[in-house]
């Protein structure tokens, strides 16, 4: 790394507490082979004694999601404990599994925000893409639930090909919810987004046709809700920096202890990835390879070593470049610059196509099984 970007203390941890999951969304960012991790979830003690480890080294926010963070009988301990600590908490749920009492419990623990993903404003298309009936209805129940108790209510909706031209109407829905912020995140494509590329990358028109609707909205708003919209990589010129740079200022700790610069830094084979059970965060974050290996811009390869934006946008993201060309370390391919752009723009121009509408949802079969799944004890 070199000193025109100083090593700087992480300020942000994710804790992806569990895989298991009501639903079975076909963009998923939890790992394809999500199962395998099922069996071997930290204890409750174990996810005390991260929390500890992050505040110690400058950690000032945790976000709690998964999967389905609720799935876990401990949750209100581990925000307790978060909030014993100082930390800000924030928690994303699916929202299917809160109820008054659950709500209760989390404000009492100290739990600062709640945020509730939403798949469309429409009923039918919500659950289709959620893969579970009914989840529509037990989600808007939920964010009201949340906001009748006081919490600052975040709506995320991910935006993908389906429901890309219901957006005026999923702005409407976070509204009569009483969102004070709604997230419009477009589709990540790693994971199970990656296999359902084909249904789920928006086109061209789509894009900018959301873009006009999302402004207009966010005027109209402007002293109501907070409305965070990103144009999607695929159809930048340059890539975004994802999470601020690789090992900057953001650490990931998965179900098993895994800890990764980002969620989904796992998909990259080769790196070794140490764990919360063997090593401190401390050492993870300053000595391990995994942390190191693409911090800062000596490891760049050309255009971005020369290129002005490489301080903006520190070479794109490590996960979409392997993703997309089996090395993590070669310009992100979203870049108008990278030698493999013609990727994205061979992808952009399939998009146009009628697809086939099936979706490769997150292993049907297994996910329902391990949705019922007795909690063990994590204690």
């Amino acid at each position: 790394m070199n000193n025109t970007t100083p090593l700087l203390y992480p300020y942000s941890l994710l804790c992806e507490l569990t895989y298991r999951c009501p639903l079975q969304c076909p963009y998923c960012s939890n790992p394809v082979d999500f199962g395998r991790y099922i069996d071997d979830e930290l204890a409750t003690q174990e996810w005390e004694r991260i929390l500890s480890e992050a505040s110690a080294l400058g950690v000032v926010q945790v976000h709690f999601s998964g999967g389905e963070p609720l799935l876990r009988k401990d949750i209100v301990e581990i925000i307790k404990k978060a909030r014993d600590l100082n930390l800000y908490t924030n928690l994303s749920t699916g929202g299917t599994l809160l109820t008054g009492t659950l709500i209760y419990e989390l404000h009492s623990a100290g739990l600062d925000n709640l945020q509730i993903s939403i798949q469309d404003a429409d009923s039918l298309k919500s659950d289709d893409i959620s893969g579970g009936l009914g989840s529509f209805e037990k989600k808007k129940k939920a964010a009201l639930l949340a906001k009748n108790s006081g919490f600052p209510l975040t709506i995320n909706t991910v935006l993908h090909k389906q429901n890309l031209d219901n957006i005026e109407a999923i702005i409407g829905l976070a509204e009569e919810l009483g969102a004070e912020r709604l997230e419009l995140a477009n589709t990540q494509f790693n994971g199970w987004a990656l296999k359902n590329r084909n249904l789920l990358l928006p086109t061209r028109y789509q894009v900018e046709n959301a873009i006009r609707k999302v402004e207009s909205a966010r005027e109209r708003l402007k002293d109501k809700m907070e409305i965070l919209y990103v144009v999607p990589d695929y159809f930048e010129q340059y890539p975004k920096p994802c999470l601020y740079g690789w090992g900057r200022v953001f650490m990931t700790v998965t179900s098993d202890g895994t800890i990764l610069p980002c969620q989904a830094a796992r998909e990259i084979r080769g790196l070794k990835f140490e764990n919360a059970r063997n090593k401190s965060l401390e050492k993870i974050w300053f000595e391990s390879e995994s942390f190191c290996i693409f911090r800062g811009t000596d490891w760049m390869p050309e255009p971005c070593r020369s290129c002005p934006q490489k301080l903006i946008d520190f070479g794109g993201c490590r996960c979409q470049a392997f993703l997309l060309t089996g090395n993590a370390a070669v310009t992100d391919p979203v870049c108008s610059l990278s030698p493999h752009h013609n990727i994205i723009e061979q992808a952009i121009e399939e998009t146009e196509k009628e697809s086939p509408r099936k979706w490769i949802y997150r292993n049907e079969d297994e996910s329902k099984r391990l949705a019922i799944k007795p909690l063990s004890d994590n204690k």
